[in-house]
């Protein structure tokens, strides 16, 4: 249908701008959208009033006490325990020993021997019972005989007994007098009461010499400390006899009668002859030795 002229709006001048036209199109559409909603749709909910927020009840606080109250005081920690440091030991250093004098020869060693000897038996009477003369060798030759069960009298380093030696006849029967036992005492008791271990560290020094001494009986596959114990295991072997000792004479040599005895070497009848006292201290002394040895 033509539109009446009359029905139309009159145009506006040209001179309106566009963006006019462009919020007037956004408004068409709002009211035209708001229309079919109304027309054709659900009707709105009614909208719930919102609950009231009921505001917490706020109490005063109540009034502080006048005194205040009585609180417990928190116990302070345990200090660390802190052990004691140990003081350090001073350190003591021993007093070094002297270096030994050094060894004379063999042929010059006599007089250097004596005073060994001597201090190694301090405080004991030793002066008049040793010789002065070839001590090494004397001592040496000594002890390789007594080894072998032998006893080479005239090769010791210490003079005989004084004493002579005694005998007892009863019923026609001759005995070893006990009497002879004390010839021995001196000996015994030398032994007994020595400084074992200041006699072995003599022995220690002094034994470059009689390793020379003992070289020159020929000697080439033992030494003469294994020699020496083997002559204090010959002494030791020597039986303690307590009941008298029967004797027979022949002419004036006495022998035991007893014929293990008579048979035992020399060296182990020298130890009867001491008596069971004197023989039991000496051969606690050379235990003592061997031990040591």
């Amino acid at each position: 249908m033509q539109a009446n002229q009359d029905d139309r709006v009159s145009q506006a001048p040209q001179a309106r701008s566009n963006s006019s036209l462009v919020f007037s199109a956004i408004g068409l559409v709002v009211l035209i959208s708001a229309s079919v909603y109304y027309y054709l749709g659900d009707e709105p909910q009614q909208l719930e009033p919102e609950p009231e927020v009921t505001q917490p009840e706020v109490k005063a606080p109540e009034p502080l006490p006048e005194t205040p109250l009585p609180t417990e005081p928190i116990p302070e920690p345990p200090a660390p325990k802190v052990e004691p440091k140990p003081e350090p030991q001073p350190v003591v250093k021993k007093p070094e020993e002297p270096k030994p004098e050094p060894l004379p020869s063999l042929q010059q060693s006599d007089d250097f021997l004596y005073q060994q000897t001597m201090n190694a038996f301090k405080g004991l009477s030793l002066d008049k019972q040793l010789l002065r003369t070839n001590l090494a060798r004397q001592f040496v030759v000594f002890v390789d005989n007594l080894a072998y069960g032998q006893l080479a009298r005239k090769a010791s380093p210490l003079i005989a007994p004084q004493q002579s030696f005694s005998v007892l006849e009863v019923n026609n029967k001759i005995y070893l007098d006990p009497d002879s036992y004390h010839r021995y005492d001196f000996y015994a008791e030398l032994l007994s009461t020595m400084n074992s271990e200041q006699l072995l560290k003599t022995y220690r020094y002094v034994l470059p010499l009689l390793n020379d001494a003992f070289a020159e009986l020929g000697y080439e596959n033992d030494t003469f400390t294994q020699r020496l114990k083997q002559a204090i295991n010959e002494m030791l072997k020597a039986p303690v006899i307590e009941q008298p000792i029967e004797l027979t004479s022949i002419s004036v040599n006495y022998k035991f009668k007893n014929k293990r005895l008579e048979q035992l070497p020399n060296a182990q009848k020298l130890m009867i002859r001491m008596g069971p006292e004197n023989s039991r201290k000496v051969k606690a002394a050379l235990q003592k030795i061997a031990a040591k040895l």
